[in-house]
């Protein structure tokens, strides 16, 4: 399948490829951030030897590879280990946690920043609204709080259960809430009443919903990266399936999206490759090589 560009960013596409020429002509690191579920592992958690060994490829060549996911660390970190990254950054938690890994460290990673909030006010208008949801909390010190012995892969820990009030009072990096009772359609029309505030938010491709501090993003947390590695704005590339991932998509010069992500993430992205399937990651990854 040939990478076609989305209607609107023509002239975006245009630019990345007169720059890409340049860019990989001298030799120059770029910056790669790349999604995990439903981008580089499929909805199974799996990931395909194509995607794996090209991972591996575009970090042996000396690219700032970076993982940016909505899995809190430990769910990360095996990921990381997957496609070889011994030193480099990586994003977890939907921009709520930074990680610097380094192989030399005791724990082979040290945490930059974490992105907390009250997650209170937003709690309660969600309960409100949906009260027969699930809930779970990433607190600040990478423990998850659960209610209705709610448990997800993507924590990375198994979440201890807890009741309501004292998940109000806890520090949130993230907040989880899923609902088994609802279609997507519906849980969104019921976030959309809420009118959240004070927090960055995505619905998922169930009714799953993702909250973290306000402002906080995949894309602000890679920007922060960005700067602190010294990275041409031009030199950034992105990879991702989902909702969570459109302000990394728009923030990178060249945002691709994966075939089988929605409607309005492929609309915030520069290409669309193959889907999670198909090996739409290595395609994109190969072609950086």
């Amino acid at each position: 399948m040939t990478e076609s560009s989305v209607a609107g960013n023509d002239d975006r596409r245009t630019t990345h490829q007169n720059t890409a020429s340049a860019r990989n002509g001298a030799g120059e690191k770029m910056l790669i951030a790349l999604d995990v579920d439903g981008t580089l592992v499929d909805h199974d958690g799996h990931m395909s030897v194509p995607v794996r060994e090209a991972a591996q490829a575009v970090v042996a060549a000396g690219h700032h590879v970076m993982i940016a996911t909505g899995r809190s660390l430990n769910a990360t970190l095996p990921v990381i280990e997957h496609i070889g990254i011994d030193n480099g950054y990586a994003v977890c938690s939907n921009g709520g946690v930074i990680l610097r890994v380094d192989s030399g460290l005791p724990d082979g990673y040290e945490i930059l920043h974490k992105a907390t909030f009250d997650p209170g006010p937003v709690l309660r208008a969600l309960r409100k609204r949906l009260p027969s949801a699930k809930y779970a909390l990433e607190d600040e010190e990478g423990n998850f709080l659960s209610t209705e012995r709610f448990q997800d892969a993507s924590f990375g820990v198994e979440a201890v259960g807890v009741d309501f009030q004292t998940m109000l009072e806890a520090t949130a990096v993230r907040v989880v809430v899923f609902s088994s009772e609802n279609t997507p359609e519906e849980f969104n029309t019921a976030i959309r009443h809420i009118g959240l505030a004070g927090v960055t938010y995505s619905v998922g491709w169930t009714a799953w919903l993702d909250i973290a501090a306000a402002g906080v993003t995949k894309a602000s947390a890679l920007e922060q990266l960005r700067d602190r590695l010294g990275i041409e704005a031009h030199r950034t590339v992105a990879v991702g399936d989902g909702r969570n991932d459109i302000e990394m998509l728009t923030w990178a010069r060249r945002g691709v999206a994966m075939g089988q992500a929605p409607v309005e993430v492929i609309a915030a992205a520069d290409e669309v490759t193959k889907s999670v399937y198909d090996d739409g990651a290595a395609h994109v990854l190969r072609s950086l090589l």
